[in-house]
């Protein structure tokens, strides 16, 4: 049985008040790195892991690389688990893009399958690359326990793909900072076991 387990990256500057983080390449800070430390450890307890494959993002390739420290296991950059590109919307807060934009910010949130994000993504396109990601590790690590460090967008897009859901479904799946997902998949079949985890975190002052 292969099995990858889906871990969002640890907690940054732009999550609380919230802002269009995508491909702006902000590090961890004090809060992340303590979340980071405990998934890695949390993984390392639970888990013999193969390989970890992260977005190219700082904040991404951090914890993957405590991961890494805790289980031996290498770790590497892979294109496609990059955040969603929103285009111009990136860094701006949300008041930002509401004042500026109103029509296609509102749409975001209620029809998120309807939107390009000017000079972006779609999640269509965020659909396709994760998809190839995941048959990646697939295909390269059968019958291995494999890690994906990735984004809020990013994880909601793989989980959308293995619970058989519509795009539509985006904003039904919560994805917190460092939380665990879990998937097996064996003979051709997918099985979701774990979402959104985050007992681990439990114990880590705010």
């Amino acid at each position: 049985m292969s099995r990858i387990l889906i871990v969002r990256h640890g907690h940054v500057e732009g999550i609380h008040p919230e802002r269009f983080r995508g491909r702006m390449d902000v590090q961890l800070d004090a809060l992340g790195r303590r979340q980071a430390a405990a998934t890695a450890t949390r993984i390392a307890a639970g888990w013999e892991v193969a390989s970890i494959y992260t977005s190219p993002l700082a904040r991404a390739v951090e914890t993957g690389r405590a991961i890494a420290q805790a289980t031996g296991a290498p770790a590497r950059g892979l294109d496609d688990l990059n955040d969603l590109d929103y285009g111009d919307w990136q860094w701006k807060t949300n008041e930002e893009v509401r004042a500026a934009s109103p029509v296609l910010f509102d749409r975001w949130f209620a029809f998120p399958q309807q939107v390009r994000f000017p000079g972006g993504e779609s999640l269509q396109d965020l659909v396709a690359r994760t998809a190839d990601a995941v048959r990646f590790a697939l295909e390269t690590h059968p019958r291995q326990t494999v890690v994906m460090v990735g984004h809020d967008a990013v994880n909601r897009a793989i989980l959308i793909q293995f619970l058989d859901q519509p795009i539509s479904a985006y904003w039904r799946l919560a994805q917190s900072p460092c939380a665990i997902n879990e998937i097996e998949v064996e003979n051709g079949r997918a099985r979701v076991v774990r979402v959104n985890d985050t007992a681990h975190l439990e114990t880590i002052d705010p």
